[in-house]
C-alpha cells in the first residue's frame, strides 16, 4: 500500500459453494480490512468473512438498484484513498457478466491499484453440479454465455440466428423475468420446441433446485415453480444429460421436477 493507498480486489465468490473459491480469494477474504458484496453472493460465501472485516452491501435485484453503479465504483475509489485493503465480492466470476470491468476502469482512471482474482463462473458450477457438461462429442461442440436482460430494461436485441445453433450450449444469466421472450425467439430462429433446456436455482448451495425441462415448455415451467433466488438456464442437447447422470447424482435431492419424457 503505497503512498497510503490501499488496493482493491475484484474477487469472484464462485456460484455459491464456499468451498468453490479460490484459494487466493479465500486468503483475501481473511486479510480484508472491507468486503463490499454483491446480492448474488452467497451466505455460506459471506460467513467466511472475520467477524471484524467491515461489510457493505451494494446489491441489486432487478429494476432495483439502492446503490447504482457509478457509486458503487466511487465507493472503492474513497475506501481504497483510506488506505484500505478491499475486496469487491461478486458472485460467479468478476468479469463475467459482473461489471467488473467498470470498476476496474474507474480505479485505473483514479490511480487506484487494483488486482483481479477469478472465480468460477455460475454456468461451470451449476453444470457441474449436476454433472452435466456444457460441452459434449455428438451433442455440443461450442458454450455461449449470454446475459437475460440489458442495461436500463431495454430490449433483447440479440443475434438470435447465432444463438439458435443446434450444435451450442447456450448459457443465459439472469434471464428469468425475459425467458418466455428468450425461448419464442429461439425457437423462431429454428430451435425445436423439444430442446432440453435445464433451469438451475441456488446452484451448488444446499438449497440448490433444478428442473429439466423443453425450450417450449421452459417459460411456464418456470412461472409455475417460483423459484426463490438466482437463476441460470442451459439450454441444449446437453442439459438432457441431467435425466442419465440423476442416478448417480449423491446431490440430486434438489430435483423438483423434469418436463421431458
Amino acid at each position: 500500500m503505497a503512498n497510503g493507498v490501499g488496493c482493491v480486489y475484484l474477487v469472484g465468490a464462485g456460484p455459491g459453494d464456499p468451498e468453490l473459491l479460490t484459494l487466493k480469494a479465500a486468503r483475501l477474504l481473511r486479510s480484508a480490512d472491507v468486503v463490499v458484496f454483491d446480492r448474488l453472493v452467497s451466505p455460506e460465501v459471506l460467513a467466511k468473512v472475520p467477524s471484524g472485516v467491515a461489510r457493505i452491501s451494494v446489491g441489486k435485484q432487478p429494476s432495483h438498484h439502492p446503490v447504482c453503479q457509478d457509486e458503487i465504483n466511487l465507493l472503492l475509489v474513497r475506501l481504497a484513498q483510506k488506505n484500505r485493503q478491499v475486496v469487491r465480492l461478486k458472485g460467479g466470476d468478476p468479469f463475467i457478466f459482473g461489471r467488473g470491468s467498470e470498476e476496474a476502469m474507474e480505479l485505473a482512471r483514479h490511480g487506484v491499484p487494483f488486482e483481479v482474482v477469478p472465480g468460477i463462473t455460475a454456468a461451470q458450477g451449476c453444470a457441474a453440479s449436476l454433472k452435466v457438461p456444457l460441452t459434449h462429442r455428438g451433442k455440443a461442440s461450442g458454450v455461449r454465455y449470454v446475459t437475460g436482460h440489458c442495461r436500463q430494461n431495454l430490449d433483447l436485441d440479440f443475434d438470435w440466428r447465432g444463438l439458435a445453433d443446434p450444435d451450442t450450449t447456450l448459457v443465459v444469466y439472469m434471464g428469468r423475468a425475459n425467458i418466455a421472450e428468450i425461448a419464442e425467439r429461439l425457437m423462431e430462429h429454428g430451435l425445436p420446441v423439444d430442446l432440453p433446456a435445464l433451469v438451475v436455482c441456488n446452484g451448488t448451495t444446499a438449497r440448490q433446485q433444478h428442473l429439466l425441462t423443453s425450450l417450449g415448455r421452459v417459460a411456464r415451467d418456470v412461472a409455475d415453480f417460483r423459484f426463490d433466488g438466482p437463476v441460470l438456464f442451459v439450454i441444449g442437447n446437453v442439459a438432457s444429460l441431467a435425466k442419465s447422470m440423476e442416478l448417480h447424482n449423491a446431490t440430486s435431492h434438489d430435483i423438483v421436477a423434469s418436463a421431458l419424457a
